[in-house]
């Protein structure tokens, strides 16, 4: 009887739907912003990508960082987007469990993607800044390349592994999330069953993927402030401004969010 208690549970997980109630009302206005929004985003990333690869004199490590950035945002948008402006046009704001765990896995990769490409490149400014002579033999194509893979493959299997956590859940009567998208802990939140070993998992395993970059890139920018502070020669605050403003802008308005 237990057992098929659980198979009955595990077929009735694999076939229901949840309900994204964000933006239910309103829809007819909401969908040209967001579909604005989007399309602009998609231009945006995709002009970066075919200028990088057109021109030969762009393919550097600086802007291998780049490319993956904004590869990680396509995957970031793409992973919510298409779903909430199906619900905006056609007014159906279901989403299948599969299709739900599969926006949690791309949600969380692009977003971890962003995190450690910024750290990155915010040891690649610091290079640039504080040891200007030998950036050229410390920061190379090849040691960027194995290091973007290295992110990309780890940020897909820490994914990876919570999206399996959550698929092993099943979910009682409740099935509404007040929000446009499948995130971890809603779905959390809704389970019936024992997701303590979820939350040990966000908390030990997440908790060093998401704190881990965001710790580089302030000790790369304490370490950069005080070289900068020790130039004596003029404009030296101006140039490494130019070199860093950028990058600081997008991750203060990428963190900022939180």
């Amino acid at each position: 009887l237990r057992l098929n208690s659980n198979i009955m549970m595990e077929n009735q997980t694999s076939t229901y739907e949840f309900l994204l109630l964000a933006f239910s009302s309103h829809q007819e206005l909401l969908f040209p912003l967001f579909l604005a929004l989007y399309l602009a985003a998609l231009l945006g990333n995709l002009l970066i990508l075919v200028a990088v690869g057109s021109d030969p004199r762009l393919h550097s490590p600086m802007y291998v960082f780049l490319v993956n950035l904004s590869l990680a945002d396509l995957c970031f948008t793409s992973a919510t987007m298409p779903r909430l402006l199906y619900a905006l046009l056609t007014g159906d704001q279901t989403i299948t469990h599969s299709a739900c765990l599969s926006q949690v896995f791309f949600f969380l990769m692009a977003g971890n993607v962003d995190s450690y490409v910024l750290a990155a490149m915010a040891w690649d400014r610091y290079v640039a800044i504080c040891k200007p002579l030998h950036y050229a033999t410390v920061v190379t194509l090849p040691r960027c390349v194995v290091l973007l893979g290295a992110v990309w493959v780890g940020t897909a299997l820490h994914s990876l592994l919570h999206t399996a956590l959550l698929a092993r859940l099943t979910f009682c009567n409740n099935h509404a999330l007040p929000y446009f998208f499948c995130g971890l802990h809603p779905l959390l939140h809704l389970a019936c069953s024992d997701t303590s070993l979820n939350y040990m998992m966000v908390i030990v395993e997440g908790g060093l993927v998401i704190i881990g970059p965001a710790l580089c890139i302030m000790a790369s920018y304490v370490f950069t402030g005080t070289a900068v502070c020790q130039v004596r020669a003029p404009g030296g605050f101006r140039k490494a401004f130019s070199t860093c403003g950028s990058h600081l802008t997008v991750v203060i308005l990428f963190y900022g969010t939180v």
